[in-house]
């Protein structure tokens, strides 16, 4: 073998973009290059991403031998988002050598930037199959945090390598999240942290924020977990599944609020239900994956908004509890004055059986290599083979287990409640998959006819009731008969559009009174709270 060359043991990772776009001009392909620690023999990660995202393109590693580029025999294949990456192990130690990733499509080929490392021996007590996940966090114990969109101000990328120098071992993503816009957010985040996370040494995991459905019937309650459950595992298969760096996915439960007005939450679930969609949620994930996913939450949410069960007890769980130190051996979460927090994972000596604890959301950002100031911190229960069990198998999506493209779907109109200006209009509507079940991704809007539009600007808002369902609350029609569309769409590409003829007829109602606008009285500022006055700041 040529001196520099490296022997490759190949890594897929994916990613998931709401609509894989057309390849156009003027491509562009990244690389970046990092030396992983933790083996006997030094790890090298290469990853990048093609954009404009496409499937299933071809990349290779090049090396700069004797004065000329040159293929190596490594070639990974890029996923729906365009990333791509590769594994390595490096076995000269001390070369100094030049990389870059190529792609040829339609007959044109690119190249990302050069990168160049130099390979340097990093010899670790180790048994060659994971990395050493070191417990360097306070009370001798595994140190992790966990990250969203809140820790890439401005895009701002997180330093890895950095955040692995300063003892932390694994990092909790954001990847997926009920409501579409943030759920974009988090998707776009994702595919930026998790190769640098394991590219520089760190076990990834991934998290889903809820949002509960506004229905009692547990039919609705059960249709709704199966919707974000298939948004997750749709997730889940574009990044390629889980890797031997891959935590199992988390379902973040904190907020049982159903409905919302000017004051705040009109309407919680009820502790039934919220446990029913739970339950349903984490069994759908666990069937597909093989990989028993993690619960979040906090522990007066599991003691007041769901019952004890024990179905739920067997799924690990992450508890979120601030002011306690854990550098104190014992310290845990759980407790509160006179007595314990009750729920499903409190053992008979009152502790709560967790297997990560987020004990503070103010560690210091710019000691882990995190743009902006906070950053939430965890320790994990256990010992270095407890922490590698946890991402011990793999699982590989099928091609049937990738989200869709711009599949058939069906809108029902279910009540329209249209009367004088004075009122708005309200249109019930629900959108369903060939298969029968709701619709993942995706919104409604009224589309007033084109030849007959209404003279003001009409407002429309729309809230979710549950996947698939939702109810469009339309303000500003004047007197008279209003042709037009209700429309499905979905930014993501997933489900088609579609549209159903729609009449609005509006009599004149009363001309509203003007009110007055009162003077304003001046009000003191209030005085500025520090919300991390009682935390732990490591």
């Amino acid at each position: 073998m040529k001196k520099g060359l490296i022997a490759i043991s190949m890594v897929l990772i994916a990613g998931l973009l709401y609509a894989t776009p057309t390849y156009a001009a003027g491509g562009k392909l990244t690389m970046s290059l990092n030396q992983t620690p933790g083996r006997t023999e030094p790890v090298v990660t290469l990853y990048g991403q093609l954009k404009p995202a496409k499937k299933s393109i071809p990349i290779t590693v090049q090396i700069y031998l004797k004065g000329k580029w040159q293929d190596t025999r490594f070639i990974s294949k890029t996923a729906a988002v365009g990333t791509w990456r590769v594994v390595t192990v490096a076995t000269a130690p001390n070369a100094k050598m030049k990389y870059r990733a190529k792609a040829s499509i339609a007959g044109k080929t690119i190249y990302s930037p050069t990168r160049e490392i130099v390979i340097r021996p990093v010899p670790q007590i180790s048994d060659g199959a994971s990395l050493v996940v070191d417990p360097l966090g306070p009370g001798g114990r595994i140190h992790g945090s966990d990250v969203s969109r809140w820790q890439h101000p401005n895009d701002a990328p997180i330093d890895f390598v950095k955040k692995y120098r300063a003892g932390l071992r694994f990092v909790m993503i954001k990847a997926s999240d009920t409501r579409d816009e943030a759920d974009a957010l988090a998707l776009k985040y994702v595919i930026m942290d998790r190769s640098a996370a394991q590219a520089a040494g760190i076990y990834t995991g991934f998290y889903h924020y809820a949002v509960l459905p506004d229905s009692k019937d547990s039919a609705v309650i059960e249709r709704d977990a199966a919707a974000q459950a298939q948004k997750v595992l749709w997730r889940l298969a574009a990044l390629g599944g889980y890797n031997e760096m891959d935590l199992p996915y988390a379902l973040d439960l904190e907020n049982n609020c159903v409905r919302y007005d000017n004051s705040g939450c009109s309407k919680y679930a009820s502790k039934q239900s919220v446990t029913l969609w739970a339950k349903t949620f984490l069994r759908i994930v666990k069937d597909k994956t093989g990989r028993t996913p993690i619960l979040y939450s906090y522990p007066a949410f599991l003691e007041t908004a769901m019952v004890r069960d024990a179905e739920l007890a067997t799924y690990p769980l992450w508890l979120a509890q601030y002011g306690i130190d854990p550098a104190d051996p014992l310290g845990q979460p759980g407790l509160k004055p006179g007595g314990c927090y009750v729920h499903s994972w409190t053992s008979a000596n009152c502790s709560s059986q967790w297997i990560i604890w987020q004990y503070s959301s103010c560690g210091i950002a710019p000691k882990y290599g995190v743009p902006g100031n906070r950053l939430d911190l965890n320790v994990f229960r256990g010992t270095h083979d407890d922490f590698v069990a946890l991402a011990t198998g793999t699982w590989k999506p099928a091609e049937s287990d990738f989200m869709p493209k711009n599949e058939t779907s069906t809108l029902t109109i279910k009540s329209v409640n249209a009367t004088t200006t004075d009122k708005n209009a309200t249109i019930k509507i629900e959108v369903f998959r060939p298969t029968g079940l709701p619709v993942v991704t995706g919104t409604v809007r009224f589309y007033p006819d084109p030849q007959n539009r209404p003279e003001n600007l009409l407002t429309q808002t729309v809230v979710r009731s549950t996947s698939g369902a939702w109810t469009l609350s339309i303000k500003g029609l004047p007197a008279g008969s209003w042709p037009g569309e209700i429309g499905f769409v979905d930014a993501t590409g997933t489900h088609a559009k579609v549209r159903v003829p729609l009449e609005l007829v509006i009599a004149q109602g009363p001309t509203p009174t003007p009110t007055p606008t009162p003077t304003q009285k001046p009000v003191a500022p209030k005085p500025s709270k520090d919300s991390c006055a009682k935390q732990i700041k490591n």
